[in-house]
Order: C-alpha cells, then structure tokens, then sequence
C-alpha cells in the first residue's frame, strides 16, 4: 500500500519500538501522529519527523478519538500502529504467599489489552470511511503482542494476558474489518532494545542477547519497525501474528 502523503498514527511513538516505527513511516511519506503520554518527549520526536503530537492515554475513548481526529486532520488515515504498553511484574502471590493487588493486573490488562481495542475501535471508524484505494485497500492496523504472549516468564501472569489477548483478537477483528478493506495484523516481539532493557547493566544486557539462539542479541527497534513496513507493502498479509525474536523460546525464569 503506498503511504506516501496519507496519515499514520502510532501509540507509544516516543521512545523504542513506537519512535523508531514513526521514523519509517516519515520517512516513507507518511504524515506520522504519535499518540503518547503528555509527559513523554512526544512533541520533540514529532516535530523532527515533521509530524504531530497527540498527548492521549490510550485508555480514554475521547482523548483516542480526538488524536484519531486530529491525524485524519492531515490526510486519509491508512496505518495505525499500537506500540504502548507497560510490563511491571505482577505474580499471583507476593514472597509470603499472599495474594498481590488486584489492581496491579488489572492495570496491565488495561493498559496492553483494552487500550489496544480501544484505539482500533476509535481509528477504524475513521479508517473505514475513507475513499479505498485502487487496490480496494483502506488500511492496516498492527498490533504488537510479545513473545510472553506464548512462553511468558514467572512473575508475567498479567502482561503474557494482555499480549495473548492482543494475538488472540487478531484474527477475529480482521476478519471483521474484511469487509472494509482494512487489514490487521500483530507482531510479538522477543527481547529487544527498549528504554526498559537500556536500564539494566551491560553485562545483564549481554547476558539476555545470549539466550538467542541466532542472531545472539537484543533485537533491535528499527528491525521492528521494518517489520511494521513490511506488513503495510504486502497486501496479502492479514490476521497474523508474527513472532519477531530470533527463535528464542523463554525460560521459566
């Protein structure tokens, strides 16, 4: 699908895996959106990629439908990325075997999980009536799940749920999005070099590289976002769930 002049809008476009995302999308001649926390440096990443910023919590309908709005603003709306999303820990019990707060999983499930729906449903509205292009496409959403969505670690009950909720509701919002030429699809990342990641000592760093069995690194933010591109070019590519991770399969811990 060519991009070139319509509007893109992607969450979580400040920092990681979400700016590097934004960056490709500029540089293929989208008009980038990037939806983030007003406290994040959304506005400074926007403005050198020549886009805009939309400080939004990606749980709120009206804040969502606003950004979704104003991305539209600047030309047929063709590709939505969802790249917010926390991952604190959040076991069943805490170290003396009492149940840990409710609220800590709940939080996660809101944040990864029903923000991703909620900005789906707030920008296929938009999407879906907009002029189809020659092709008959309108656009395509790309989720981001996580590896934890099929092997998630002791201590990830919460995020391995939001993320295998979002592969888990791939399949079905394709299939009724289909009949408005709107594809969607979800990549599910391994370990990569986020800003959470960048914290850990280097050897801690090295050491997670390692567990890959090739290559034998962190993945590596614009290698997501080329995936991201690849998905917008191929239009065959539909309801999918593609694991980005260097074949690695997690340990228990």
């Amino acid at each position: 699908m060519d991009i070139n002049e319509a509007a893109a809008l992607v969450t979580g476009g400040a920092s990681g895996l979400g700016k590097a995302t934004a960056t490709r999308l500029a540089e293929a001649g989208a008009r980038v959106t990037i939806i983030d926390l007003p406290s994040s440096p959304g506005e400074e990443v926007a403005a050198s990629l020549g886009g805009s910023f939309a400080p939004a919590d990606v749980t709120d309908p009206q804040q969502v439908a606003a950004a979704v709005a104003q991305a539209s603003a600047a030309g047929p709306l063709r590709v939505v990325v969802n790249c917010a999303g926390i991952a604190p820990p959040a076991k069943v019990l805490d170290r003396e075997g009492h149940p840990t707060p409710l609220g800590d999983f709940e939080r996660i499930i809101r944040v990864n999980l029903v923000g991703t729906f909620n900005v789906i449903q707030q920008a296929t509205a938009a999407i879906a009536k907009t002029e189809s292009t020659d092709s008959g496409d309108r656009g395509v959403i790309v989720n981001t799940a996580s590896v934890a969505a099929f092997d998630g670690q002791i201590g990830q009950p919460a995020y391995s749920a939001s993320k295998g909720g979002v592969h888990a509701m791939t399949l079905p919002i394709a299939r009724e999005l289909a009949r408005y030429g709107i594809r969607v699809c979800t990549i599910a990342p391994g370990i990569m070099e986020t800003p959470m990641l960048a914290g850990l000592p280097q050897p801690a760093q090295d050491s997670l590289g390692q567990q890959v069995p090739y290559p034998q690194r962190l993945g590596r933010p614009d290698e997501y976002a080329r995936m991201v591109m690849a998905i917008v070019d191929n239009g065959y590519l539909n309801g999918e769930t593609i694991r980005l991770d260097g074949a690695i399969r997690m340990a228990p811990k």
